[in-house]
């Protein structure tokens, strides 16, 4: 009933263009893909999700399915969307017809390859004529005979200079993955390979040098390239283990965020329930986020939206041409709205990454290029509401960054109780966050698992859109989000604490969950931003001596 009500009030408010008065308030390396010898460690998992989604009650398109009728096909949302109208002013008027995204499907995406190559810090390799001849002097066909792995096939040799077999360092994807660009591969080189010797590589295996990025985080560059016959990114993985000159291999990983496109709306609304339950108008007497510099890795955000004004620090958009996203947008509100929504640290400054495209999706590198550059100009915390699968290049980056005393939060997925764990949130250097609804029950489409280590409101939470607009949006992405904003708060009161002590008050300040659908799949419980910050201390992390809440 309680959630009855609080979505007619919401209507309500929309429909009548209520406005809050402004809440405004006045900041090396190894050879291989692992580091040193061992290569990339860990195995990978199946599954994945993304940060948010946007909610039914607003909803008209879906991101990737739907039917002739209107209603969405996606299970993302966790509700059927009828809406095929939009508001234009004062007039409701019928969309206009747009073509949907891709499905996941079962196999690998059957374009060419991604939409949007990086194009980030990295050298772009323009490949000279060469008289050089590989020492057979001519292809090496790479076969896939004698293997059952849907994913790839057996290395064939690749002639000339060879290694020993499954070396460590390359990682064809696992059986049944197929969340990757199917015609790219990512390269570590040995040192000291020259470009001539690179090409005559590159032949022998029917591939295109295509770029190489420079990795200083993990004192690397990796290289990009393309393949040309059709070969699978598993069966050249496994035969390029036999060049010695190549020191690690590994898919390009696809990261994505799902969602559908809610009806906006230019007013704001008093029903923010995010702000009583996280007791943020206590909580900011204490602390606002001042001062601290916080990377959102997402897609675009709209750097001109009122709630937003002066909270971009600075931007990089990896994948070119910026492009302002309702996913991207809403995590920045989240943050630091100050304007007719209130964001959980409306004076923290923002450093806009751009890493995933108009479809929400992003790939290793497009996400690693963006982190590099967020680290580089001082982030204290990364928010990063996207998942996808066990990256050994990313978790080589999160260990990197978790090493700078940088602090990580991630979506936990919203892939539901059977998905196995998504990363980077089950990362151990990162802080996962899982999502509940005003009445403290956790989102029925949320990953569950131990690696989870703290819940906050993500199920129906107004925040900014494009175009001066607000929306209803729901998932972990958007309760990471807040989670990333309260280590904001917790940071200012006291800058020099480490990740894993930011980690410990926040799990030590939340409030146990009792619904039964919740006390066992949200980490320490229910955030809570003032708990949060009068635990902070400056050089230490106390115990706590008072009594642990219960919701």
């Amino acid at each position: 009933m309680r959630s009855h009500i609080r979505r007619a009030a919401v209507a309500a408010a929309l429909a009548c263009a209520v406005l809050v008065p402004s809440l405004a308030l006045a900041r090396g390396g190894g050879g291989h893909f692992g580091g040193g010898h061992s290569g990339f460690t860990g195995g990978h998992h199946a599954g994945f999700a993304t940060g948010g989604i946007r909610s039914g009650h607003f909803a008209g398109r879906g991101a990737h399915a739907r039917r002739s009728d209107g209603r969405s096909l996606s299970r993302n949302h966790g509700r059927k969307t009828t809406s095929k109208y939009t508001r234009a002013g004062s007039k409701i008027a019928k969309r206009p017809s747009r073509g949907d995204g891709g499905s996941r499907g079962d196999g690998p995406p059957r374009r060419a390859g991604h939409r949007h190559p990086p194009r980030g810090p990295l050298v772009t390799v323009s490949t000279p004529p060469s008289s050089a001849v590989p020492p057979s002097g001519t292809t090496t066909a790479i076969t896939t005979t004698g293997t059952t792995n849907p994913g790839g096939g057996a290395s064939a040799g690749g002639g000339g200079s060879s290694g020993p077999p499954g070396r460590n360092g390359f990682f064809p994807p696992p059986a049944g993955e197929n969340r990757y660009v199917p015609n790219e591969v990512l390269l570590d080189v040995a040192t000291g390979v020259s470009g001539t010797q690179l090409d005559a590589i590159a032949r022998r295996f029917r591939l295109t040098r295509v770029d190489v990025h420079p990795l200083r985080l993990i004192g690397r560059s990796i290289h990009r390239w393309r393949i040309n016959d059709g070969t699978s990114v598993a069966a050249v993985i496994r035969a390029l283990a036999g060049e010695v000159r190549i020191a690690g291999a590994q898919p390009n990983y696809l990261f994505k965020q799902e969602g559908v496109e809610a009806e906006r709306t230019p007013t704001g609304d008093p029903a923010q329930y995010v702000i009583a339950k996280l007791h943020l108008p206590d909580a900011h007497r204490v602390a606002t986020g001042q001062n601290v510099l916080v990377a959102v890795i997402d897609s675009g955000i709209d750097r001109k939206h009122p709630d937003l004004l002066g909270t971009i620090a600075a931007s990089f958009d990896v994948l070119g041409p910026h492009e302002a996203h309702f996913h991207g947008t809403a995590m920045a509100g989240a943050i630091a709205a100050h304007g007719r929504l209130m964001g959980v640290a409306p004076q923290v400054r923002l450093l806009a990454v751009r890493s995933l495209d108009a479809d929400g999706q992003g790939t290793t590198l497009s996400i690693v290029d963006g982190i590099e550059w967020a680290v580089a100009r001082g982030a204290r915390v990364v928010n990063m509401s996207f998942a996808g699968p066990n990256d050994p290049l990313l978790r080589q980056h999160v260990a990197a960054v978790h090493g700078r005393g940088v602090v990580m939060v991630a979506a936990a997925g919203n892939e539901g109780p059977g998905s196995a764990p998504l990363y980077p949130a089950a990362d151990p250097h990162v802080i996962a966050v899982t999502a509940t609804d005003a009445d403290d029950r956790l989102y029925p489409l949320a990953n569950r698992g131990r690696h989870i280590a703290i819940a906050a409101p993500g199920v129906d939470v107004l925040e900014p859109a494009p175009n001066d607009s607000v929306q209803l949006i729901s998932g972990t992405s958007v309760a990471a989000a807040h989670v990333s904003g309260i280590a904001a708060l917790i940071l200012e009161r006291a800058p020099t604490l480490r990740p894993e002590e930011v980690r410990t008050i926040l799990m030590r300040s939340a409030a146990a969950l009792t619904a039964p659908d919740a006390k066992n799949d949200s980490g320490a419980g229910l955030t809570d931003a003032l708990r949060a910050v009068e635990s902070a201390r400056a050089n230490s992390v106390e115990a706590r001596s008072d009594p642990v809440p219960v919701r």
